[in-house]
């Protein structure tokens, strides 16, 4: 802390070369300073304990004068005098900064001889995160590298975790080989030096992966009465649905007596009145900008088994991407 003088009265400027004599004097003999803790934007009082034989005192900020007795020398406007009494003498300094911190001398004058009191400010600043990487999407397989950058003192710890799946990472850098669908969601940086709470931030992991058709279901349903075949698929970005039927004519919702409804991750086929030019095979293809993934399955005759049919093909696209995986694990077996 940086103090410029402000004029004041003669008596005073005796005080202040008095205290800068002791503080030249006393440097060689005074015990270790006591350290005192305190966290950024909170306030600091430093404390001289004397007693009624005390003549003259003052506190110093390095060898910058901050109070000379009641004179205050110091133009920071967060420097105050707090108390001024035959057994104690202290300023205080408010909303600290880092800029603040060092050494703080107590001067003052006994009868017999001068003496000193010092204390070391510390100050401390809570860990905070001041770069992280953002938001990524990307096709499975691929690698992904994730930095969080903080400061703070002390130094800061790092943390990456993602709490759906329990995993953490130390340190600034997460890097992760070959994600995976599983992998994809919320990484959550978290960094703390025991000054305040946690600072933390998200980045969100998308991973891209081709359709895969996880439930079909057959329907039987007699002529005249109504009826639904079923279709779901996961994917990212959401697959797309066609039906067809016998494999080979695209069916469009609102013709031939049925209509079509898909949201993101399902599409049905719905006959409100079944039709013996209705039973038979129908295809349901899921496709995306990765690839794609059908399933068949059949719209029943009362007394058919209601099992049968319901058959899955995946594109060649994921049979590549299946293969990479299944063949290294067999040959380990």
């Amino acid at each position: 802390m940086k103090a410029p003088l402000q004029r004041v009265s003669l008596a005073s400027l005796g005080i202040v070369m008095l205290a800068q004599v002791l503080f030249v004097q006393c440097t060689e003999f005074v015990p270790p300073a006591d350290n005192y803790t305190v966290s950024q934007g909170d306030n600091a009082t430093l404390s001289c304990l004397i007693d009624d034989k005390v003549t003259r005192v003052a506190w110093l900020n390095r060898s910058n004068i901050l109070y000379a007795g009641k004179d205050k020398w110091s133009i920071d406007s967060r420097v105050q005098l707090l108390t001024n009494t035959k057994s104690e003498y202290s300023i205080v300094i408010t909303h600290v900064d880092v800029a603040d911190e060092g050494l703080y001398t107590c001067s003052f004058q006994t009868e017999d001889k001068p003496h000193t009191s010092q204390v070391y400010l510390i100050v401390q600043v809570p860990a905070k995160i001041v770069n992280i990487s953002s938001s990524v999407t990307v096709n499975e397989g691929s690698n992904v590298n994730l930095q969080c950058l903080a400061v703070g003192k002390p130094e800061p710890t790092i943390t990456w975790q993602q709490l759906s799946e329990g995993f953490s990472s130390e340190g600034e850098l997460l890097e992760i080989t070959e994600i995976n669908r599983q992998q994809a969601g919320d990484y959550e940086c978290v960094t703390s030096n025991g000054v305040s709470v946690p600072d933390t931030k998200k980045v969100q992991i998308t991973v891209n992966y081709p359709p895969y058709i996880t439930d079909v279901k057959n329907a039987q349903s007699p002529v005249g009465r109504p009826a639904t075949l079923r279709c779901k698929a996961m994917a990212v970005p959401p697959a797309e649905f066609e039906w067809y039927k016998d494999e080979k004519r695209r069916l469009i919702s609102g013709t031939e007596g049925l209509s079509i409804k898909t949201e993101s991750s399902w599409s049905v086929i719905v006959f409100s009145n079944v039709t013996s030019r209705h039973y038979g095979n129908y295809t349901c293809l899921a496709s995306n900008k990765l690839g794609s993934f059908n399933s068949s399955l059949r719209l029943l005759k009362p007394g058919d088994p209601l099992n049968q049919g319901a058959t899955h093909m995946v594109s060649p696209l994921l049979l590549g991407l299946l293969s990479s995986t299944l063949i290294p694990l067999l040959r380990t077996v």
